[in-house]
């Protein structure tokens, strides 16, 4: 019998993780939150984020929606470095504001993966599964009751 042993699995090594690039030279990746889905691809370039075709000061108005999809880049210090192009579905601003981060850590961590410790320390590589709690039969919402009355 011959048994073949890969030395990263004998000495208890984690496999180095590769970059995944397309043709183009962009790294691709799906961001969710709450019910919004967004595809993203991110490549090397000025700092340029469009989101749906429209520029990132056009779509998320609020500076805090804003704030958050640029907290990957932040975080792992490559602000300006690289240009965002990016479609988003579903749910409203703030869900979508997650997705798009949610897009943007996935691909970053595709783009450079040196940076998956730093974005997964911080929480940005993890989908946060919370979602709306469906409503009820006999009551007001998913939990509130009908308000009572002694008549």
């Amino acid at each position: 019998m011959n048994i073949e042993i890969n030395e990263n699995v004998a000495l208890n090594v984690p496999a180095k993780r590769e970059q995944k690039l397309d043709a183009q030279g962009r790294a691709y990746a799906t961001g969710k939150r709450k019910s919004s889905i967004s595809r993203v691809w991110i490549k090397s370039g000025t700092g340029k984020i469009v989101i749906n075709g429209k520029d990132q000061n056009e779509y998320f108005a609020r500076a805090v929606l804003r704030m958050i999809i640029s907290e990957p880049f932040k975080i792992a210090q490559r602000e300006g470095q690289y240009d965002v192009f990016c479609t988003v579905r579903g749910g409203g601003l703030s869900g979508q504001a997650g997705a798009v981060r949610h897009g943007i850590s996935k691909a970053l961590d595709a783009f450079e993966p040196e940076l998956h410790t730093i974005l997964k320390h911080v929480g940005f590589l993890t989908r946060d599964s919370r979602v709306v709690e469906r409503k009820k039969y006999g009551r007001k919402k998913a939990r509130r009751r009908f308000q009572f009355s002694k008549r």
